[in-house]
């Protein structure tokens, strides 16, 4: 997994109940319900985090978390891409494409055949990351509705 960024940010597995990872994951929430209605937003709570299914990982600057995102196991050899954040204040030093590796270099070591991930229509910068990472349109999938603002993507790891 990569470990650290060409600046001093730090990645890492961490779990998301400290308080400082779930003022980041408020954040995440509040600008979610900025730009979409509550049904329109499929938050994972820190509970749900928790699970033994979910890998949580953070950017670190010193001791401030400043990016987020999670690979949550779902069956049938997919993983899906969750809660993927960068603070404000962080974006456009690749904080998210590192979290976005580090997420799939997981899912490579788990054996998993592909990625899949449910984004939001009025994201273009998490669009346009997902799509450089090598993410294609796909379909809904589990139970995510077919709602004109979800966007569902995947990536194969296998060949």
């Amino acid at each position: 997994m990569p470990a650290t960024l060409e600046d001093p940010a730090v990645i890492g597995i961490e779990l998301p109940d400290r308080p400082e990872i779930a003022g980041l994951i408020a954040d995440l929430n509040a600008y979610l319900l900025s730009l979409y209605r509550p049904e329109e937003c499929h938050h994972l709570t820190i509970e749900e985090l928790k699970r033994p299914e979910v890998v949580f990982f953070t950017a670190r600057r010193g001791e401030e978390p400043v990016a987020c995102g999670a690979l949550r196991m779902i069956g049938e050899g997919l993983g899906e891409v969750k809660r993927m954040y960068v603070a404000p204040s962080e974006q456009g030093r690749g904080l998210g494409r590192k979290i976005l590796e580090a997420i799939e270099w997981e899912a490579r070591a788990r054996g998993l055949a592909a990625l899949v991930l449910e984004t939001g229509h009025a994201q273009p910068a998490a669009l346009g990351l997902y799509r450089s990472a090598g993410f294609s349109p796909r379909g809904p999938y589990l139970d995510y509705p077919d709602n004109g603002v979800s966007i569902f993507m995947e990536k194969r790891l296998s060949d």
